[in-house]
């Protein structure tokens, strides 16, 4: 699976978890998917229910809503991402167990270190694996 995201999407999902610091941002992603490859196309920032530092959980009304936005604009929901303010950008054991849609894409924004570092991942049946994931622009695509 290769995953693309924009330079430009990648930097306002870094502010945010950044404005957010110390609790876990989180939301969804979509965008198109054809074959192994998936572009995203748009994040989504929703509220941690929890503001907690080492969880998180999506508010539900604005989870619907992101959904009905996608449908709307035409776009597939890709998954969902979280920050990890203080731990590397790997799923925990509780992101392992909360797992539980094995199409989606799990992406992790560490911010344990100067530069944001930001990975995706793939879950089924309690083993992960890195996606390919690349941070692209339009001047430059690969």
């Amino acid at each position: 699976m290769i995953i693309r995201m924009d330079y430009k999407l990648y930097d306002e999902l870094s502010e945010y978890a950044r404005k957010h610091f110390p609790e876990e941002a989180c939301g969804l992603i979509a965008g198109e998917e054809n074959g192994n490859d998936r572009l995203i196309k748009k994040v989504y920032y929703l509220e941690n229910t929890d503001h907690a530092t080492d969880h998180f959980t999506l508010d539900p009304r604005e989870q619907m809503d992101a959904i009905k936005d996608m449908r709307a604009s035409g776009l597939k929901p890709l998954g969902n991402w979280h920050s990890h303010p203080e731990s590397p950008s790997r799923p925990s054991e509780e992101d392992i167990r909360l797992a539980f849609d094995s199409k989606a894409s799990y992406m992790i924004l560490s911010l344990m270190a100067k530069e944001a570092v930001l990975n995706s991942f793939h879950v089924e049946n309690g083993q992960v694996t890195k996606e390919d994931l690349r941070i692209i622009s339009s001047d430059y695509y690969y």
